[in-house]
């Protein structure tokens, strides 16, 4: 059945789901989720991005050296990136369009760029992602939702089925996350972690504060919980 998007508009937030093709596993090394963080900010720019400049730019700073590249320093951005998580054969972004277009260039960009990055390390051809999902988030309560499900997708990874069958072992469910860094969680949470990929002050408004995102994700693992169901 082929995917129904919702009409993208300006100012509007969208839940973005980015999946591989098949059963490709996106993500085999740490090196590889770095790139994506990369890629998020990168790709996220009206102009074309020259990816080797863009790496010797971040190697010169990191050095304290003179830039020599033919690298634009103004980023126009496609869009606001609320919130995210990488899991291990997909992306989940939290976005608001700030520009005409900018949810579909931005996706573009990204699934050729991550691809073209991929195929040639892993000696691969042809496609790697399907289409991308997008739902748009239409009020406060759908948007709280949305953050909480986005931060709490890791747990998949240790307790396969939790969304369907609840959550086994809170405690573990709970540390699991506050040790997963291929999300947006820490940065929410009173952590910087990749604080220059996203723009928070909106969602941190609305979710009232850095305790408050805590709170939301860490009661809804609780209803989630089997422990608290049983009683």
């Amino acid at each position: 059945m082929p995917i129904k998007r919702p009409q993208i508009i300006n100012n509007g937030i969208y839940h973005l789901t980015i999946r591989a093709a098949g059963d490709t596993v996106l993500f085999r090394g740490e090196s590889d989720y770095f790139r994506a963080i990369f890629s998020l900010y990168e790709f996220n720019n009206k102009e074309g991005v020259i990816i080797r400049d863009c790496r010797l730019l971040a190697q010169q700073r990191k050095n304290r050296e003179p830039f020599s590249g033919n690298f634009k320093k103004k980023r126009e951005p496609l869009l606001e990136l609320l919130s995210f998580c990488l899991m291990p054969n997909h992306f989940h972004l939290l976005v608001r369009q700030i520009c005409q277009n900018g949810v579909v260039n931005f996706t573009r960009k990204l699934g050729a760029g991550f691809a073209g990055f991929f195929n040639r390390k892993y000696n691969r051809k042809g496609p790697l992602f399907s289409k991308y999902r997008a739902v748009h988030i239409k009020d406060n309560k759908q948007l709280k939702t949305a953050f909480v499900y986005t931060h709490a997708n890791p747990i998949s990874l240790i307790e396969p089925g939790w969304k369907e069958k609840g959550i086994k072992d809170f405690s573990k469910a709970v540390e699991f996350l506050k040790q997963y860094r291929w999300s947006s969680f820490f940065d929410y949470t009173g952590k910087d972690n990749f604080p220059s990929l996203i723009e928070k002050d909106f969602l941190m408004s609305v979710m009232g504060g850095k305790d408050k995102c805590q709170e939301y994700i860490f009661d809804w693992l609780k209803f989630k919980s089997t422990e608290n169901r049983s009683l």
